[in-house]
């Protein structure tokens, strides 16, 4: 072992970041260094210091205290101190005490480390290497982006996201049926961009009551952090800035509040009150603006409302625009064109142009429903068909329609052309419940129950006796309650509690999002006591319980789509049982009536209607009347008349149907194909084995919890001054998608929960196991043989929006070189130097290491050369997959614009500008040594 002498220079192994170190004194069997870059000073065992000497070889580059850089030529020793001998840049002559180098230099690179001894173990070298080809594996994944929401594989939720958000700049509309997952769309297509790199600010507009359950599912499903801003954060922000900008002395756009965050929620009503903040808003400027409830923005082409406005003005400005609303065939035309209008106003300039548009595409539609509904098409149909597509050459499949054998295949490429054709197809995606499988029965029970309400002594109450009597029949089956009233909710769980001894949870607006969440996980722990969890009305708004399929209604709205909403808690696409709503009500009530009129007129337990809330709001006065009244005679009027206005409107928002815009909304090969993509990627079973070797590397405990469920938390031997993404307390996580939709409680790991990229990021910025030593066993190598295993990284750096990534992403090229100069790559795997778990002296190897030092360098040379060779086939096959993709997309948009007036100039033009850039970059791609081991044989 070298000797300790003060004036010489060591480094620290297990603190690289302190710099060059200077012995300062060797006294007692300890050493004392003094780290002069961060004014530092360690005292060590000599014995077992962790320390390296630094000594320079010829030909390296070292640097002055004054900065001043030196090439190396010679090197003489004295009394243990080194002077070195070399060229400044002027190439004059200089000698350089090692007592005078720079206290700042660190030994970054792979093989400056390998030389001085500051190695890591084979398994961090190993995680390293492993963690650069999952990195390129999601890159080029066609679902990135689309894996680490918590959501069910839902194909039309998958088809739109996919679709509209690999879009250079997605305007769209999602116009989904109620309970058909708008919201989930718009958090796919969000998440999708982020994780992208595609968008970073995004603004979401919504209706003041869904500010928190935007803000929650945000949060739950995808992991991101949105920040409500009111006028009480905005005052908070810039509260001086404020004061002079109410007294006309501040710039609007100065000390601009929604410049402090990335990602912000608003709602709808704080913009309307405060003007202002509408234009600093403006000012702000967006990578994307996303507008729930839009149909509430009122419009028309004499006064458009000035929340119209608002949206129409960030829209100018925002490259991308989602608008979340209701579906059309329940709102006029004008209400349908006025959201149009927002999205594209080049392409839906005039409402009159729009309503002739309309009517000149009838024919079309009709002649797709007679192709979907494989009907035999007329002669006047096959004219407007051939019409439409005289570009597209579609005569011989007109011809083959009454070809037995050929007709399918002629019906489906027809219809695929017509897609492709579809005015608003590009714009609007809506889906119907008629369309979307998998939606569970329902059944419903009503309870007839005598007696006189009695909110002060709930015991008194002919509802809460009967709800404990049903606990008792379901025999420890879990049960969603819902009333109206949190102070209902509240009273009723105390009374459960104390006087029947039933454990619940109880879930209500006055709560805190944590204390809800705390509420939801218990109820849905299955080892848990709580058998009901009892909900106020807005307090169960946005959650899934469809783990659950009893839903007990204490009393009803008079609203059908809050009854819808209450159901729709459980009667969610992925519920496996059928659900059974239990509804007791008091004789001769309010909720008598409204039971008799929501079962019998509407059928709105049975099933979802879109025109329920349409026949409401037209009979709104007189279910007034009869609430009032109660005579069972006006109610059989009510009921009848219900019955004919709930099937008249039925019968027109089908006809009204555009079957071919929905086939559009989800293209159910291409849906198909994306989940079976995203479920290998989950059942390959890789990524908790590979988190576990993150946390064995940085000091992360990690405990069995259930079958693909984990607990993890930071140890008292972390590496790292915090883990990211990992709290003191820790946290339980599972890689099932099925447990985490039903365990909320748990975090849902995938390769792009935050967690996960953050140590991906960790591992890759940092030196973790860019080098290493290891002794190995190979049957075919006799002992005393080496290797130096080389791992160099092919780097494009490109703007975010080329996605580069999909093309060339950073990809690892290893290269194997033995002793004797031969390139053994392809002859030798990586997972076949397998660790011999034999003890060696590090130390000797390092002076072996430097005694090579020239014969490794010029292995290392011949490495790189090979992996040159390597990056320029990856290279040139980038490029030839790029041009490939890029330029069949622009022809189809080309050919598709002579007749879909949907598909913007500028979207083509911006796509042949990202296909130039995108080959200057691929070509331009550049390779890094990024790690290297030193591999023995014995």
């Amino acid at each position: 072992m070298e000797q300790f002498i003060p004036g010489q220079r060591w480094i620290s192994n297990t603190e690289s970041e302190l710099g060059l170190g200077l012995i300062l004194e060797v006294a007692h069997k300890r050493v004392t260094v003094l780290f002069l870059a961060c004014d530092e000073k360690r005292m060590y065992a000599q014995d077992n210091a962790p320390l390296t000497r630094v000594r320079f070889s010829v030909g390296d580059v070292i640097e002055s205290i004054d900065e001043d850089k030196v090439t190396v030529t010679g090197l003489t020793e004295q009394d243990g101190l080194i002077t070195y001998v070399g060229k400044d840049e002027d190439g004059h002559e200089v000698q350089l005490d090692e007592v005078e180098l720079n206290h700042h230099i660190q030994f970054n690179k792979p093989q400056d480390r390998l030389f001085i001894g500051q190695v890591d173990p084979s398994a961090w070298f190993l995680l390293r290497y492993e963690t650069w080809l999952r990195l390129q594996q999601h890159q080029q994944s066609p679902v990135k982006g689309l894996l680490g929401g918590r959501a069910s594989l839902i194909p039309h939720q998958l088809f739109i996201a996919h679709e509209s958000a690999n879009r250079s700049a997605p305007r769209i509309m999602l116009a989904d049926e109620v309970g058909l997952g708008k919201t989930i769309e718009a958090g796919l297509i969000l998440h999708h961009r982020l994780i992208n790199g595609l968008s970073n600010r995004v603004l979401i507009i919504v209706p003041e009551t869904l500010l928190h359950q935007w803000l929650v599912e945000m949060l739950r499903r995808f992991n991101l952090r949105f920040s409500i801003f009111d006028e009480a954060r905005c005052v908070d922000t810039y509260a001086e800035d404020d004061m002079l900008a109410e007294a006309g002395e501040a710039d609007v756009a100065a000390d601009n509040p929604f410049l402090t965050e990335q990602l912000i929620l608003c709602s709808q009503g704080f913009f309307s009150n405060y003007p202002r903040r509408q234009q600093q808003a403006i000012a702000a400027g967006w990578d994307m603006v996303i507008v729930d409830e839009a149909h509430h923005l009122e419009w028309s082409e004499l006064a458009p409302s000035t929340d119209y406005l608002f949206v129409e003005q960030l829209g100018s400005v925002s490259p991308s625009l989602i608008l979340l609303t209701a579906t059309p065939e329940q709102l006029g035309k004008e209400s349908h064109f006025a959201r149009l209008r927002l999205l594209d106003p080049d392409r839906f300039y005039s409402f009159a142009a729009f309503v002739e548009e309309e009517r000149l595409f009838e024919p079309v539609a009709h002649a797709a429903k007679l192709l979907l509904a494989e009907e035999v098409l007329n002669e006047e149909a096959q004219q407007h068909l051939t019409a439409l597509l005289k570009d597209d050459n579609v005569e011989s499949l007109l011809k083959n329609l009454n070809d037995p054998e050929q007709s399918a295949a002629a019906r489906d490429a027809l219809v695929n052309v017509l897609l492709d054709h579809h005015g608003t197809g590009r714009i609007l995606f809506r889906n119907s419940r008629q369309t979307v499988q998998g939606f569970p029965d329902r059944e419903r029970y009503g309870y007839a129950l005598t007696g006189q309400a009695n909110a002060d002594d709930l015991q008194q109450d002919p509802r809460y006796l009967w709800l404990v009597d049903k606990v008792k029949q379901l025999a420890g089956q879990k049960a969603l309650v819902i009333c109206k009233q949190a102070q209902t909710a509240i009273d009723l769980e105390q009374v459960l509690k104390n006087r029947a001894g039933i454990a619940s949870a109880v879930f209500h607006e006055g709560m805190s999002i944590i204390e809800r969440d705390r509420a939801a996980a218990y109820f849905a722990d299955p080892e848990s006591a709580a058998r009901l969890l009892i909900c106020s009305e807005i307090g169960s708004e946005g959650r899934n319980f469809q783990f659950v399929h009893h839903l007990i209604l204490l009393d009803l709205p008079t609203n059908p789509d809050l009854l819808q909403q209450r159901i729709g808690r459980l009667d969610r696409i992925g519920q496996k049982h059928i659900i059974q709503i239990h509804v007791p009500y008091l004789e001769h009530t309010d909720n008598a009536v409204l039971y008799r009129w929501y079962d019998e007129g509407l059928n709105a337990f049975a099933c979802n209607s879109s025109s329920a809330q349409r026949v409401a709001d037209l009979l709104h006065d007189e279910l007034a009347a009869v609430l009032a009244s109660k005579n069972p005679a006006d109610i059989d009027v009510l009921i009848a008349k219900t019955q004919t206005l709930s099937a008249e409107l039925e019968t027109q928002m089908h006809n009204g149907r555009d079957q071919l815009l929905e086939l559009n909304s989800c293209r159910k090969e291409l849906a198909d194909e994306l989940i079976e993509q995203m479920s290998a990627y989950e059942k390959e079973g890789v990524l908790w084995p590979y988190m576990e070797d993150v946390f064995e590397c940085y000091g992360v405990d990690t405990e069995f919890h259930s079958p693909d469920c984990f607990i993890i938390r930071p140890s008292g031997h972390l590496r790292v001054s915090h883990f990211p993404g990992l709290t003191e307390d820790g946290m339980t996580i599972t890689t099932d998608r099925q447990i985490a939709l039903a365990r909320e409680d748990m975090q849902f790991m995938t390769w792009e929960h935050p967690l996960v990229t953050a140590s991906m990021d960790m591992v890759l910025s940092s030196e973790t196991g860019n080098a290493a030593i290891s002794v190995i066993k190979h049957s075919d190598f006799k002992a005393g043989q080496f290797f130096l295993e080389c791992l160099f990284i092919v780097e494009c750096s490109a703007p975010a929006e080329l996605q580069i990534g999909r093309f060339l992403p950073p990809t690892p090229i290893r290269v194997l070189i033995d002793q004797n100069q031969k390139d053994v790559s392809a002859d030798i795997d990586h997972r076949d130097l397998v660790e011999a778990g034999i003890k060696f002296d590090k130390h000797r190897i390092i002076i072996f290491l430097n005694s090579q030092r020239s014969h490794l360098i010029n292995i290392l040379g011949m490495a790189e050369k090979k992996a040159k060779a390597d990056m320029q086939a990856l290279v040139d096959q980038a490029t030839q997959a790029m041009l490939e993709s890029l330029s069949n997309e622009i022809k189809r948009l080309v050919r598709l614009k002579k007749v879909n007036p949907s598909i913007r100039t500028e979207e083509i033009e911006q796509l042949k500008d990202m296909t130039m850039l995108a080959h200057e970059n691929i070509q331009a791609a550049q390779l890094r040594l990024d790690a290297v081991r030193f591999v023995i044989t014995s």
